[in-house]
């Protein structure tokens, strides 16, 4: 994978050039946290995407680096994303790259006077994962909480929710539905559609191309969907080809997928690129979609 140095890592301007908005918070919003893959690329972080509606954070997926990035996008006036704001979180799936961030999502933001549990959304096998990480620093908690460090009661605790198909959330600013992805041989996978107020935003997390990503979207505002080079997969070995058409979804095919689904934008993210640049990738995409297309960047908003 193709990796691209930047005069500041947070900077909003990091890969290519940056298509993002201004943040207002009077509409709702998508803020990408991280856009990376499992390759270490010091330009982009983890997989997570946060979206904000009448300022409440609802977050998707917590790649490494995840609490860092929001601390960034709160620097830059995205005050929902202050870290005793961070409060719940919507798992696609369980695979390291998603999750490895979740400690520090439970525990950082209770150093910084967090006072709820963190409510965790996923798939099954994520009461396992939080109570694990509970357990796992107990002498932390333990330390913290009865030694001289000024600190909330609760807010070092995780709550975790395994979510099937369907309305998994609702509250006064989002109604959040999770939907199945074909996904590297989980049992369950999950996309999300956030519904608020003014628009409807689809995450897809990790899936090959998918019926459920049209079905989810159909005319959606915003669709984020991840993405590989088709080209540049070509070289690679037959292994890696076969995995990553079995489990991912090819510039093309993301463009297919668009056509039919016809979100208002459509924004790449967790682009595998294998010397291919971003630019590349969406000429792949457009191949299939004549609609708006962006590969998005770490601290972009939408």
């Amino acid at each position: 994978m193709r990796l691209y140095a930047c005069a500041a890592l947070a900077a909003v301007a990091c890969g290519s050039p940056s298509h993002g908005v201004a943040y207002d918070p009077t509409r709702t919003q998508v803020v990408l946290l991280g856009t990376g893959t499992p390759n270490p690329d010091p330009a982009r972080s983890g997989p997570a995407v946060a979206v904000v509606a009448q300022g409440a954070a609802y977050l998707v997926d917590a790649g490494p680096g995840i609490v860092r990035r929001a601390a960034a996008a709160e620097s830059r006036g995205v005050k929902a994303l202050g870290q005793p704001n961070l409060r719940i979180v919507f798992l696609t799936h369980l695979h390291s790259d998603h999750t490895l961030g979740l400690p520090d999502l439970i525990f950082s933001p209770w150093v910084m006077n967090r006072v709820v549990p963190l409510e965790v959304y996923g798939p099954p096998g994520t009461t396992a994962m939080v109570d694990h990480l509970e357990r796992a620093y107990a002498a932390d908690v333990a330390n913290r909480t009865a030694g001289l460090q000024p600190h909330t009661s609760d807010g070092w605790r995780a709550v975790a929710h395994e979510v099937t198909p369907g309305v998994v959330y609702r509250d006064s600013n989002v109604t959040v539905t999770a939907f199945p992805v074909p996904h590297d041989g989980w049992a369950q996978a999950f996309g999300y559609r956030f519904e608020a107020r003014d628009r409807t935003i689809v995450i897809s997390g990790d899936t090959r191309a998918s019926d459920s990503i049209v079905a989810a979207c159909r005319g959606c505002d915003v669709l984020v969907h991840e993405v590989y080079s088709e080209a540049g997969l070509a070289t690679r070995p037959p292994e890696w080809q076969r995995y990553h058409r079995d489990a991912h979804t090819s510039g093309p095919d993301v463009g297919a997928i668009a056509e039919r689904a016809r979100p208002k934008l459509l924004l790449l993210y967790h682009g595998l690129l294998w010397g291919q640049t971003p630019e590349e990738v969406v000429r792949e995409v457009r191949t299939r979609f004549a609609g708006r297309v962006i590969f998005a960047n770490d601290l972009e908003v939408y």
